[in-house]
């Protein structure tokens, strides 16, 4: 809540330390408020939640490595179990796609090229796909959630044709404006 409230505030809560001299400035500098981002909330949830994810992944294997009532034994993975580094890198690249997906749609609002919005529902397979992979990796690629190997393959041969159809209809819009010029 108060992280919040110190993101919309409208001006800096805090004067600043230190003053420039008229001279040495340039150019005017554009603080973060200007950018948007802060302002809107569908980001700010993204990047939490992203955040949030990658923290609990990082952390939580460490924890439960730490309590005394668990055996070692229990601890056990298999050997085809995937490393915590490697899993970081999976779940921050689902959560960057999904972050990617939301900042492709909101450029396609605030512009007015609605043809964007295409490429994000075009990114929508390529995320199904990625977590048929995280989902199978989950239960340490076991042989009874293969088909999962076959949907992420399909949604992933289907993903590359919408974002094709996608970038191809972006292109034919900016034509068409570039001719209406």
């Amino acid at each position: 809540m108060a992280m919040n409230s110190l993101l919309y505030l409208p001006k800096p809560h805090f004067p600043p330390t230190f003053r420039t001299h008229p001279k040495a400035q340039i150019m005017p500098s554009k603080s973060l408020s200007q950018y948007g981002i802060f302002h809107d909330p569908k980001t700010m949830v993204g990047l939490l939640g992203a955040g949030l994810t990658l923290t609990l992944t990082l952390m939580g294997p460490a924890a439960a490595a730490e309590l005394p009532l668990l055996d070692p034994s229990q601890l056990s993975e298999p050997a085809n179990a995937l490393s915590l580094p490697t899993w970081a890198i999976h779940v921050s690249s689902v959560v960057e796609w999904i972050t990617a997906m939301v900042l492709v749609w909101q450029y396609g609002e605030k512009s007015g090229f609605e043809s964007w919005k295409g490429l994000s529902w075009g990114m929508v397979p390529l995320l199904g796909g990625a977590f048929c992979a995280c989902t199978w990796h989950f239960f340490y690629n076991s042989e009874s959630l293969e088909v999962l190997v076959a949907l992420q393959a399909a949604l992933t041969v289907i993903g590359n044709a919408t974002m094709c159809i996608a970038a191809f209809r972006i292109y034919r819009s900016s034509e068409e404006r570039s001719e209406k010029l």
